[in-house]
């Protein structure tokens, strides 16, 4: 993985990404910008899972949708490409994961549709910049994901546990990072829970489904939000003959700003 460059741009992020010279998490680079999760099905899929995204706000906060066939939406930035902007996807058949690609030109089709949806990495900047310890960006590792027992709302056939993503703070940090994240509901919002890992099918919090562990302070409790990777999960039950997506802490830069997205 390349070092930090806080002068680099989403744009140039993104030519490193293509180029190989990052092959990482996204974490904690481009500051400013939206980060997103990716699902890419056939077309004949994408009416079922929007609704699914619909349905399931928290974990799956639509930003932008294409149209079948094309690599690029416009309103994410310019000369981005869906197939190869990405360190790391996850291709996927009858529900398994096959293979793991940093780029996916090869498997490109006329009727593929892609989803991006809202990821924390937006609003972790804003937890910092209020004095806030993001403790995997302290770290530098990826954040810590975890399958629980909360059900999503199903449609079609996509349906599945939730996933969520956690940091951890004492209890009146944990109140701000609340408040601040309340102003970003299109990248997950508010967490939807604290502590008592166990109560939402957490066995071990030192075991993450998907990322890293990260230290958790004497005085501090696990802090919960809805995660994007939750489509994965239910990708698996549909068992889609083939789609793709991103892998976990593996995101699309935008050259959009998280600014833009939060509520007044």
């Amino acid at each position: 993985m390349m070092s930090k460059n806080i002068e680099q741009s989403p744009a140039q992020f993104r030519q490193s990404i293509r180029t190989g010279e990052h092959s990482g998490n996204t974490s904690g680079f481009c500051q400013g910008f939206v980060q997103c999760n990716l699902v890419i099905l056939p077309a004949s899929d994408a009416a079922d899972f929007l609704k699914f995204c619909e349905a399931n706000p928290k974990p799956c906060p639509l930003i932008a949708m294409s149209e079948p066939g094309e690599s690029s939406i416009a309103k994410l930035g310019a000369d981005l490409d869906i197939r190869t902007d990405i360190p790391s996807y996850k291709i996927f058949e009858n529900g398994v994961v096959t293979s793991e690609l940093n780029d996916i030109s090869a498997l490109w089709r006329d009727d593929l549709v892609a989803f991006l949806l809202g990821c924390s990495f937006s609003f972790e900047e804003a937890l910092i910049a209020d004095g806030l310890e993001v403790r995997n960006v302290t770290e530098a590792v990826n954040v810590p994901m975890y399958i629980t027992n909360i059900d999503c709302t199903p449609a079609g056939p996509f349906n599945g546990k939730m996933v969520v993503s956690m940091r951890p703070f004492a209890p009146t940090e944990a109140l701000r990072a609340a408040e601040i994240c309340a102003r970003f509901p299109s990248v997950h919002g508010e967490p939807i829970h604290y502590a008592n890992p166990q109560d939402i099918g957490i066995v071990d919090i030192n075991q993450p489904d998907y990322g890293d562990a990260v230290t958790i302070k004497d005085g501090e409790h696990p802090l919960f939000w809805a995660c994007g990777v939750t489509p994965q999960v239910a990708l698996e039950a549909a068992k889609l003959p083939f789609c793709i997506t991103h892998s976990p802490g593996c995101m699309l830069v935008t050259d959009m700003k998280n600014s833009d997205l939060a509520l007044a």
